[in-house]
């Protein structure tokens, strides 16, 4: 039997079975085309296998979701006599730590911000007001940079403080309100925009650089590595990764229910909207986001002693 054979076999197994099975058949997929389309299950080598999953940088976590993806595969596969053994590896490597993404303090969000009128790297294409707003964005609405920086004039409804996220991360659309504040931050930077003369019409970048053009990620993820470094903000806890940009919609999550706790609001019936506010498909995936800090863990132990002791008080 073919090896791409057994693997449209496998799919279909696990499909009928009422699984979503089609980010591990991609992987199968491509794990097909790696040993050869036209391979004879019984030809997959074991050295062949061990390349695939070690690839050609360091071990990482993925290792382990390729090795379980294609342990289930010739699990199927031996049970059904379609190989008489797995090529797979005994020993598994030790998986590094898992990413811990970096909480902002308040204060070092201000640090940031404030070292944006004063950080002396800026190349003059981008300027320190855009470099703000964006910012400003990321941490107030929670966007990925990749949002921010394809937003477009139309996307961006002022009067109704409300923007339009289109061709996100799951190719959904979604609305982000935003806040007085924040909205006020936009439309100053709206202003200064057109007072500068850049192009006024619906399908034009919303924020661009000084001669109107549009802004790259990696422009933006550059230029705050250097910001930060002057502001001094890092982080002592032997992490492989610097705070990144990406960090500010983990401080937005986290902080947002920080302060939901504080406010004594019920924070399970409120989580599905902060999954549908950043853009994701469920709670699970928030929960990426939900780091427990210190001042997280101390907010839910309030939350929880209040609760205790009503129900003390009540007996």
């Amino acid at each position: 039997m073919k090896l791409q054979e057994m693997i449209a076999q496998y799919v279909a197994f696990r499909k009928s079975m009422g699984e979503d099975f089609e980010s591990a058949k991609s992987l199968l997929n491509t794990f097909s085309r790696r040993m050869g389309l036209d391979i004879d299950v019984r030809y997959v080598r074991a050295k062949q296998v061990r390349a695939f999953l070690t690839g050609n940088g360091p071990i990482t976590r993925y290792w382990r979701r390729e090795y379980d993806t294609l342990r289930g595969l010739y699990r199927y596969a031996t049970s059904r006599s379609l190989v008489t053994k797995s090529p797979l590896p005994i020993s598994v490597p030790k998986m590094p730590e898992r990413f811990v993404p970096y909480i902002y303090t308040r204060d070092e969000l201000r640090r940031l911000l404030d070292s944006t009128a004063v950080f002396p790297k800026y190349p003059r294409k981008l300027q320190a007001h855009t470099l703000r707003a964006i910012l400003l964005l990321l941490y107030g609405a929670g966007l990925r940079v990749s949002e921010s920086v394809a937003l477009t004039l139309e996307d961006v409804d002022l009067p109704s403080a409300v923007i339009t996220i289109c061709a996100t991360k799951f190719n959904k659309t979604r609305l982000v309100p935003l806040g007085l504040e924040l909205n006020r931050v936009m439309a100053q930077y709206a202003a200064s925009r057109a007072k500068a003369g850049h192009a006024q019409r619906g399908s034009a970048p919303f924020f661009v650089l000084r001669r109107g053009g549009p802004i790259s990620v990696q422009l933006v993820e550059q230029r705050f590595k250097y910001l930060r470094e002057h502001a001094g903000v890092s982080r002592a806890d032997g992490a492989r990764y610097q705070p990144r940009l990406h960090d500010l919609r983990h401080s937005f999550s986290v902080h947002r229910l920080i302060s939901w706790y504080q406010q004594g609001a019920d924070v399970q019936k409120l989580l599905p909207q902060l999954a549908t506010y950043l853009g994701h498909v469920n709670i699970a995936a928030t929960q990426v986001y939900l780091t427990m800090t210190p001042e997280l863990l101390q907010a839910a132990s309030q939350r929880f002693e209040r609760y205790a002791f009503q129900e003390v008080h009540h007996e």
